[in-house]
């Protein structure tokens, strides 16, 4: 066997490999002798088939066997014998001439070319030179009272009322929707709750069934928003032609023992107490974000390498795909973002080399200091999201248990918490008292944006 390397640039390697037709058609042999005592023929005893007959009935299945069995062989012993790690499968094209059958007779040397893509050698920064800010919310009685507050609101009853709908009140109707005069696809409903002041339907749907009274129609003029999921509908004025069956008033809700017993809570006190826990966790949960990115920002700057083209380029197609999936879902073009395709294509690409930096620098962490998440921790997480589909757990199960990528789309970002801990414990965190509104300022920017 002959390798020679005839690329070296950067992360990509190529090679020239030649297999003697010698060495091929010696382990073609031996794996016909394997096959004596494994087949049945007509005419032959077991074992006693003469191997030029099995040459003739399964030579060129055995001499395909063969070939690709030494082309993994031999790109195995590259990459073993150079230290390498590959950033994707290895790229193999044969010489010219043996393309089809022509290699299947035997007799012919194998020879062709692999390409390989391999993942940097990374030197790790000093993390404990990273500082970053932890921002701190106190979660005041007001914020607990006024979440208490919107429970119990949507909790109310509702109890039939004579005369027209206001503000607050539960409309219920049956409607009709036109555009241009002509039915739309989901334009029809019966027996729909509108609450009144929800914001809930289309803008201007709901101020106009202010007034309405049970057995009334109405046709309401409305036009849907320009980001409407169903591009076909978005910015077009629409009529519906509605019959409101009966409208309801809300009742008041008493903030008392008696209404936390309705929510499985033993008292108001306890409501509260539950609720102020949640806040403090959901706080807790959105002041991590902030440190994660900012953690990942200072490992960034820390760490600048050449990155595998493969890898950047299939991470970039995931996320070009997902960006135009979502600009069709509503209608929109990139102009319509402020931007160009071009301009765009330039920022997810360096998005995405950027991802595939910090993956790949995560990854190098995780293995030096032999970070791993183990086989329990990963079905406890299968099982957390199997409960979010109630009747449903089995199957969700059986998938994540025969679908290796699932459960691997599992595992990596439990991994990548740990790596985050890890780094946590190392970099100087202080803490930074800041009012709910500004910590989730950053989140409620990128809604608007």
């Amino acid at each position: 066997m002959q390798v020679t390397e005839t690329q070296a640039d950067g992360l990509k390697r190529a090679f020239r490999v030649v297999v003697s037709a010698a060495d091929l058609d010696a382990k073609a042999d031996a794996r016909l002798n394997e096959l004596k005592g494994q087949v049945k023929l007509n005419g032959f005893r077991p074992g006693k088939v003469p191997t030029a007959h099995l040459k003739r009935v399964y030579g060129k299945s055995v001499y395909s066997e063969v070939i690709e069995q030494t082309v993994n062989e031999t790109n195995g012993k590259i990459v073993e014998e150079r230290g390498f790690k590959l950033a994707l499968q290895p790229k193999v094209k044969l010489s010219d001439g043996q393309q089809g059958e022509t290699l299947l007779d035997g007799g012919k040397d194998l020879a062709y070319d692999v390409e390989l893509e391999i993942l940097p050698k990374i030197e790790l920064g000093n993390f404990k030179e990273i500082s970053v800010e932890k921002p701190v919310v106190e979660v005041t009685d007001a914020e607990v009272d006024e979440t208490v507050q919107r429970i119990a609101d949507a909790n109310r009853p509702f109890s039939p009322k004579e005369g027209p709908a206001a503000e607050g009140d539960r409309v219920t109707i049956d409607f009709t929707g036109y555009v241009d005069g002509e039915k739309f696809q989901g334009g029809e409903g019966q027996d729909i709750d509108v609450l009144i002041g929800s914001k809930g339907f289309i803008p201007g749907f709901e101020e106009q069934l202010v007034g309405a009274s049970a057995g009334e129609n109405r046709t309401l003029s409305v036009t849907f928003p320009e980001a409407y999921a169903a591009k076909e509908l978005a910015g077009k004025a629409a009529s519906f032609e509605v019959t409101v069956k009966s409208v309801d008033a809300a009742g008041a809700v008493a903030l008392d023992d008696e209404f936390a017993k309705t929510l499985g809570q033993e008292s108001l006190e306890q409501l509260k107490e539950t609720v102020k826990g949640r806040i403090v966790q959901e706080h807790a949960g959105a002041a991590r974000q902030k440190v994660k990115r900012a953690l990942l920002d200072a490992l960034d700057a820390q760490h600048q390498f050449e990155v595998p083209a493969g890898l950047v380029e299939q991470e970039f197609n995931g996320v070009w795909s997902r960006v135009n999936e979502d600009l069709a879902g509503q209608g929109r073009t990139f102009a319509d973002e402020g931007t160009s395709e071009e301009e765009a294509r330039n920022d997810y690409l360096k998005i995405a080399e950027r991802r595939v930096r910090l993956g790949l620098v995560l990854a190098e962490i995780g293995e030096r200091n032999n970070i791993q998440v183990s086989d329990e921790e990963v079905t406890r997480a299968v099982v957390e999201r199997a409960r979010q589909f109630p009747g449903q757990e089995q199957q969700v199960w059986e998938y994540y248990r025969r679908t290796p990528e699932a459960l691997a789309s599992v595992r990596a970002p439990l991994f990548e918490e740990k790596v985050v801990d890890f780094l946590l414990e190392l970099a100087n965190v202080t803490e930074k008292k800041v009012t709910k509104e500004e910590l989730y300022k950053e989140e409620e920017d990128e809604k608007a944006a």
